[in-house]
């Protein structure tokens, strides 16, 4: 190959060298272009190697969309009544509604938003659930509240929303910060729940082994296999929930629904297409 693209052999009194390289006209003048042997080699590794690379490398990454869901589906938004009004966005199931609904709470650098960003809003509707995405106080569109300073008025505030928004058999999904509500809710009113999805919440250590023994309700708990501190914390104690199921995504972090959303969404449909 090296010598058919730089014609760099030749024969001098019959013997063969390597000391002439391509001829190269420049205007009317020929430059003979003069390279030893190695250096003749050395060219042919090089454009050896590079089509090497060029062949062996990986094609480019596939783009992923972060939105897995039908855009056309019409999000409703509103304010809670009250003093203290909590911002919610809700989609309504399209097909036949499904018995239970959903309610999404979020992490602390997130709000109901991202359940629309990432489609879970709209992929519930598709599927015929209602579903309902609030702010927590101090978040998105929600003003602070003084409720939130107690384990009590956190629960009270969720119990109200959820009886605001005509909420009955609600799948309650918690991801990490949110657990700070999700969890004083499960441990005193978790007969008002059908279901619980807790994503390595906040808050898990603050209940005895007794407290979530006594929990029936179903609870699908979901983490990310690359989550090695809030995870692990969170499902040794969320182990003790009588009637739980454990996902771990895989190659995932601590908002696991971000990084795999696709797996994230099928594990939740399967959970809450499954519940009684």
């Amino acid at each position: 190959m090296v010598a058919a693209l730089f014609g760099c052999w030749f024969r001098v009194g019959g013997a063969r060298s390597a000391l002439v390289g391509p001829v190269i006209p420049v205007g009317r003048t020929v430059v003979q272009i003069s390279m030893s042997r190695s250096q003749v080699v050395l060219l042919g590794l090089g454009l050896l190697l590079i089509l090497l690379l060029y062949v062996g490398l990986p094609g480019p990454p596939e783009q992923t969309s972060w939105l897995w869901g039908d855009t056309n589906v019409t999000i409703l938004a509103g304010l809670t009544p009250g003093n203290c009004p909590i911002f919610y966005r809700e989609v309504l199931p399209l097909p036949q509604a499904r018995r239970v609904e959903v309610v999404l709470l979020h992490g602390k650098a997130f709000n109901s938003h991202t359940w629309e960003q990432l489609g879970t809003l709209q992929l519930l509707s598709q599927r015929g659930y209602r579903a309902v995405a609030i702010d927590l106080p101090g978040f998105g569109n929600s003003a602070p509240s003084e409720e939130t300073r107690t384990e009590a008025g956190r629960a009270e505030l969720l119990q109200r929303v959820l009886r605001d928004l005509k909420v009955h058999n609600a799948v309650l999904v918690s991801p990490s910060l949110s657990g700070h509500y999700a969890l004083p809710f499960l441990m005193r009113d978790h007969q008002q729940l059908h279901g619980f999805v807790p994503i390595a919440p906040t808050s898990t250590q603050n209940y005895t082994q007794e407290q979530y023994w006594a929990v029936k309700t179903p609870t699908l708990i979901l983490y990310g296999e690359l989550d090695h501190i809030l995870a692990r914390e969170s499902l040794r104690q969320l182990r003790h929930l009588p009637n739980h199921s454990v996902v771990k995504l895989r190659n995932a972090g601590h908002a696991c629904y971000l990084h795999k959303p696709q797996d994230f969404h099928l594990v939740l449909l399967a959970f809450l297409d499954h519940l009684p």
